[in-house]
């Protein structure tokens, strides 16, 4: 069957890849379900529906997903930062700045120092 062929779920990622840069993300949730359905221990795949579901304003399915990422990767620091910017989007800045915080202290990146505000109380 090919559609339990992992060379076809190379192909979806890859392909969800190309769909989520063109703005399309709900069509990269769609080859994602597939390619983790087959493969749920896959975090690359979970971090980009993740990304879809955010861009599709799905904020509710994106947090899950960056949370289970998190769950498995708890040093990531773009997951965190992801999840910040899920919370801040859904007005939970609480929760927000949390995340912003331990994403820059994992990664010293100029944007996650920058969300991370810390010179102020959260």
């Amino acid at each position: 069957m090919p559609e339990n062929n992992p060379e076809t779920h190379v192909i979806d990622f890859r392909a969800a890849e190309q769909l989520l840069a063109a703005r399309d993300p709900r069509g990269a949730v769609k080859l994602l379900d597939s390619v983790i359905a087959a493969h749920p221990e896959n975090t690359a795949a979970r971090l980009l529906r993740a990304r879809a579901f955010f861009a599709g304003a799905q904020l509710r399915p994106a947090e899950l997903e960056f949370e289970l990422v998190l769950e498995r990767e708890p040093d990531n620091a773009f997951a965190h930062f992801a999840l910040a910017r899920t919370f801040q989007r859904a007005n939970r800045p609480g929760q927000a700045t949390r995340h912003f915080r331990l994403a820059a202290a994992l990664d010293p990146n100029p944007e996650y120092l920058r969300a991370a505000r810390f010179d102020e109380r959260p």
